[in-house]
């Protein structure tokens, strides 16, 4: 796959995540812990890519070993407006694909509350 191709597709499964979670009442603006995953089956990778992640200050990072399998989570303490989060997971996506990791996409817990202004 491309990276246009994986840019678009990231894109759309980010969009589509969004619209469930705005369904539900979560409050974009509220930044929260939001979690990217990238998998992979060579350690090596993972930790490169971790390592990466963590010289140039994209996130905090932690490799899960999970059914032979290394997850690299990237932690980044944000909101999810769709503009944002976007350009984020593509970010992440990018990674993934420079390093020979697959994205697996996101997740954060949903903010209900209303934003204290």
């Amino acid at each position: 796959m491309s990276i246009v191709e994986l840019l678009l597709d990231t894109a759309k499964s980010d969009t589509d995540l969004l619209i469930s979670n705005n369904e539900k009442g979560d409050n974009f603006d509220i930044p929260r812990m939001v979690d990217f995953t990238l998998v992979t089956n060579d350690k090596q990778k993972a930790e490169t890519a971790r390592d990466f992640i963590n010289d140039n200050r994209y996130g905090e990072t932690a490799i899960q070993e999970v059914d032979q399998q290394y997850r690299v989570i990237v932690h980044i303490l944000m909101p999810i407006n769709q503009n944002i989060l976007c350009s984020v997971s593509g970010l992440v996506a990018c990674i993934g694909k420079i390093f020979g990791l697959e994205y697996d996409g996101w997740g954060s817990e949903l903010q209900n509350r209303k934003e204290n202004i």
